[in-house]
């Protein structure tokens, strides 16, 4: 079995003999071309499993290339080379189409590093048939649907799965960011390599080095063992930074470096280590307005904004709304138990705006088949009133509910027989709304202190906060 080939477009002659020799080293058959023009009759007359191209050649820029190669030889991967501190040209060349860039000075083993992933992208694709075929032979198992609008998501999540550009997720909260996420890099070839998703909102600051980058034994009180971060851990596969917008401004210069460099440090290391990671980002904020407010480094959003993944919200979908309760009710069913939505309570969800999106419909589906008869869930155990479900007394997230130790506080102020209030949900989501500002003014409006003042989680109480309209002073 012949090695895999490598084509090198450059026309500095000390470069190209530098990175031949590389390639070589690892066991490669390498082409060379000092051209545009010499590059496409390379690629006329053999299959490469990589292409690596200066972005600026004689008779052209390698953009071109790019774009070509994208093209015709969809199952190609191309690289790019470009100049320090060319942030923009390594941007527009990834919206292009190419898998990955290098920086000059190239480092030999950033290269590798590249090199490799390329190859396994290579092993992964059946031999012969296009990237997005091969991709799409894969079903997309998360994200479930058949109208326009997932389908177009699916589709464009088929063509960000052969790429090594990071890609930003923007969508409402409860739309499946982290499930779009799983779903680039199962279709991807890391997919046998570590995804690893954070939360970068719940994580205290003083301890996100240490845990992005890891620490070295005796760094810190406590660092009683050599440990990893996400960065190790997520090596050779995907890092998902989960609500991105959360980061302070310190820790966001140290994650630009280690994205730039593709290496980190441990705390209390001397030596950095090489890391290939691909990095996807996810926040229901908007990044750009965030970039406005200076919450939100303009070169970071460079960096991780590279391509854009906007998830739709679920009242852009209704067509979908029968479909996912039928999965719902599924997986909430016991063994046996019937489970199903009659048509009058399906044309109901169809006509709701969902603002909790798909994390809502499971959650009015988890009540309502507590309360229907036979399993079969009518309008009424819908428990819908005025448009808006009524939640308080269940969690979105499947967690404890903070509602229910505040009721049982405040239930001796109200008489049975006369003082009943005229809107239970209403009522219970006063009690609620209370209870989490007094957790959010103690905590000086720390929502991971708060969360845990009130034994629940930081996204539980997220979630409660954005249905509740609670919002931090100005």
């Amino acid at each position: 079995m012949s090695a895999p080939r490598i084509l090198i477009v450059d026309d500095e002659a000390d470069l190209r003999e530098l990175l031949e020799i590389t390639l070589v080293k690892m066991g490669l058959d390498v082409d060379s071309a000092a051209t545009l023009d010499a590059a496409r009759t390379r690629l006329e007359q053999a299959e490469y499993a990589l292409v690596l191209t200066d972005m600026r050649l004689p008779d052209g820029l390698g953009i071109e290339l790019v774009q070509e190669i994208s093209t015709r030889y969809r199952n190609t991967p191309v690289a790019v080379i470009t100049a320090f501190g060319s942030a923009d040209n390594a941007v527009m060349a990834l919206k292009a189409g190419a898998f990955d860039y290098l920086s000059k000075p190239v480092g030999l083993e950033q290269l590798r590093v590249m090199v490799r992933s390329a190859l396994r992208l290579q092993r992964e694709r059946p031999a012969g048939a296009s990237a997005t075929a091969a991709q799409a032979e894969q079903p997309v198992l998360r994200l479930m649907g058949q109208s326009d609008a997932i389908q177009a998501l699916r589709a464009q999540i088929v063509r960000l799965a052969r790429s090594m550009a990071p890609v930003a997720i923007s969508g409402e909260s409860g739309t499946g960011k982290e499930l779009a996420a799983r779903d680039i890099h199962a279709q991807s070839a890391r997919a046998d390599k570590p995804f690893i998703a954070v939360n970068c909102g719940a994580i205290p600051e003083a301890l996100m080095e240490a845990e992005f980058f890891g620490y070295r034994k005796g760094a810190f009180t406590g660092a009683n063992d050599d440990r990893d971060g996400f960065f190790q851990a997520a090596d050779g596969g995907t890092l998902l930074l989960d609500e991105v917008a959360d980061l302070p401004l310190a820790m966001q210069v140290k994650l630009l470096r280690a994205i730039q460099e593709r290496r980190v440090r441990k705390v209390g290391a001397t030596q950095e280590e090489p890391v290939d990671v691909r990095i996807i980002s996810a926040t229901h904020q908007d990044l750009h307005g965030c970039v406005a407010r200076g919450t939100f480094r303009q070169d970071l959003y460079y960096r991780l904004n590279v391509i854009e993944l906007r998830l739709p919200p679920l009242r852009e979908r209704l067509d979908d709304i029968e479909l996912l309760s039928h999965a719902i009710l599924a997986r909430l069913a016991a063994p046996g138990q019937r489970a199903a939505l009659s048509p009058a309570a399906l044309e109901v969800l169809r006509g709701y705006h969902f603002p909790g999106n798909v994390r809502e419909l499971e959650n009015i589906l988890e009540r309502a088949l507590a309360f229907a008869n036979d399993g079969l869930i009518e309008v009424a155990d819908l428990a819908l009133k005025g448009g808006a479900p009524v939640e308080a007394m269940a969690s979105a997230l499947d967690e404890e509910s903070v509602v229910a130790p505040a009721v049982a506080a405040s239930a001796g102020g109200i008489d049975a027989q006369s003082d009943l209030p005229s809107s239970l949900p209403e009522h219970l989501d006063d009690i609620e709304r209370e209870v989490i500002r007094r957790a959010l003014a103690k905590t000086h409006f720390n929502r991971t202190q708060a969360a845990e003042l009130l034994g629940i989680s930081f996204r539980q109480l997220r979630y409660r906060m954005q249905r509740l309209d609670i919002h931090a002073p100005d």
